[in-house]
């Protein structure tokens, strides 16, 4: 006659494989409260780093990256395609185009490549000397990875192998008016070429779809742009008309695209110092990025809705 299995009354494996299931999953809430305190801790107990740059990731990733998530999931509804062109590890130049008045589609490419790639990288963004001039924005931009565009300061973050982000349209670019729309405006004198050579840097392109309507440029009151020190003051269907909610960017749809890597490993050593060469490359980056913003255009139905 078989014999009864005896069950222990308590047995320490079954017990907790029991309590696994029964336990319900954690809601998005607790683990963000979770997440905050533990920020808040660490805070507190100094226990974070900041870089030569005055770059603090603990404070990017837990504070102002998730200000941002929502601009870019739900507000612009941000398609990124791509992101395995950027390297999970090592050193390279993104370069990408510039529009919309306001400096959003670069945060919104930081936020492309740390919420898409596999290895969630830090694009360590080159800014315009006016933005680290300004109270309180500068020391953000600065904790959160972003550095002066020149040349050493580039050579310096692929020295130490961190992906870098550039917009060598600068102010042409970003305050271009809407009639100009997608349309590249002409790169500085090949700075960056010349640093992605030194440094034996990959240089990807980067194509931005939908950062020209968040903010439509219709006009430029050059006489307040120059007494407030700024390089265009914009108007725009919706500012100064409507005041401060003229600010709300408008919810154009993005598309972002990481194109093919142009290798620079290839050259010879010595050859930033080719201004032909360092011309060349610089125009054929430019002309790539335009070809693939007009690609991006005919196949999107509406700037709103996609």
């Amino acid at each position: 006659m078989p014999q009864a299995r005896v069950i222990p009354l308590y047995d320490p494996e079954r017990d907790r494989a029991l309590a696994r299931v029964a336990a319900p999953a954690e809601p998005q809430w607790y683990r963000d409260l979770s997440d905050l305190l533990a920020f808040a801790c660490r805070r507190l107990t100094g226990d974070y780093a900041v870089d030569e740059f005055g770059f603090d990731p603990d404070l990017a990733d837990h504070v102002l990256l998730p200000l941002l998530r929502p601009l870019y999931r739900s507000w612009f509804r941000v398609e990124t395609t791509g992101i395995d062109h950027l390297p999970t590890t090592g050193r390279a130049l993104v370069v990408a185009n510039h529009s919309g008045t306001l400096p959003l589609d670069a945060l919104m490419t930081a936020m492309a490549v740390h919420e898409e790639h596999p290895a969630g990288r830090h694009l360590r963004m080159l800014g315009a000397d006016l933005l680290f001039r300004m109270p309180i924005f500068g020391s953000l931009a600065r904790k959160s990875g972003q550095t002066l565009a020149c040349v050493p300061d580039a050579e310096r973050l692929l020295a130490s192998d961190e992906l870098v982000g550039v917009w060598p349209e600068g102010f042409k670019g970003l305050g271009k008016r809407y009639r100009d729309r997608y349309k590249v405006q002409r790169f500085d004198r090949g700075g960056f070429v010349a640093a992605a050579l030194r440094s034996r840097a990959m240089i990807i392109p980067c194509a931005v779809v939908g950062a020209e309507e968040i903010y439509p440029m219709i006009g430029d009151v050059k006489p307040l742009a120059r007494l407030l020190g700024i390089p265009y003051f914009p108007v725009t269907p919706l500012f100064p008309l409507l005041g401060p909610l003229g600010m709300v960017p408008l919810p154009s749809k993005w598309y972002i695209e990481f194109g093919e890597p142009v290798r620079t490993d290839a050259y010879e050593p010595g050859c930033a110092e080719d201004p032909m060469l360092v011309f060349n490359l610089t125009d054929q980056i430019r002309e790539t990025i335009q070809q693939d913003l007009y690609r991006l255009l005919t196949q999107r139905q509406d700037p709103f809705l996609g």
